[in-house]
């Protein structure tokens, strides 16, 4: 049985759903999941998710301009979960996101698969 679609915050719902019927998917078929703050807890809120269905591929697609990033956490966070997956990235007019974000991220990722954290609250406890 295919996976349904799983949108992972990034997008508003009406959009999501709108941009999956237009493929001719059924909006019933849409999983929305906006339990992520930001990029990289798009990827570790879902891993177990995949992880205890036994889903061992997914494709992600998000805008060019974010692959990088969504690549290098993806490889971090899937992969300790030995999930592979295929990108697929939209186009747009955007300029690639600073090398600065994905190291952040690849950091963070990388905290997440030791300890099970992101990070992301801790940086509330500097502000």
């Amino acid at each position: 049985m295919p996976v349904p679609p799983i949108i992972s915050s990034g997008s508003n719902p009406e959009y999501a759903e709108w941009v999956f019927t237009e493929a001719g998917i059924d909006p019933n078929r849409i999983h929305l999941d906006y339990q992520a703050v930001d990029t990289v807890t798009n990827f570790t809120t879902l891993a177990d998710y995949f992880k205890t269905r036994n889903i061992r591929s997914v494709y992600l697609i998000t805008s060019d301009y974010h692959m990088r990033r969504a690549q290098v956490i993806g490889e971090i966070v899937l992969g300790s979960r030995g999930i592979d997956f295929r990108p697929v990235a939209v186009p747009s007019a955007r300029s690639p996101e600073p090398l600065t974000k994905v190291v952040r991220d690849a950091a963070r990722a990388t905290l997440w698969v030791v300890t099970g954290e992101t990070g992301s609250s801790l940086a509330a406890k500097f502000r």
